[in-house]
């Protein structure tokens, strides 16, 4: 039984689907994100549908409940990144 096939999609979750990620500073995730998840902590440089750069430092195994389009590699330390989107 899938307790996902009649519930409707919503941006406040729960993600249908974790996407890993390579930061890349030219390209677009190819499915904006929810959220992100980071095994290991640092920073994440990203864009975020407001439209805006951001610099944020995630500890390890971390949630980051932000809408985002992009991964910036430039200045991103946190690995093992995954999007989180409604698929």
């Amino acid at each position: 039984m899938n307790p996902f096939a009649d519930r409707a999609r919503s941006i406040s979750g729960p993600a249908t689907d974790a996407l890993p990620v390579v930061p890349d500073d030219s390209n677009d995730l190819p499915i904006v994100a929810i959220a992100l998840y980071a095994e290991s902590g640092g920073t994440v440089v990203v864009d975020t549908v407001a439209g805006e750069t951001r610099s944020i430092a995630v500890a390890d195994f971390s949630i980051l409940p932000l809408g985002v389009r992009r991964i910036r590699a430039s200045g991103t330390s946190a690995a093992g990144l995954h999007a989180l989107v409604l698929a």
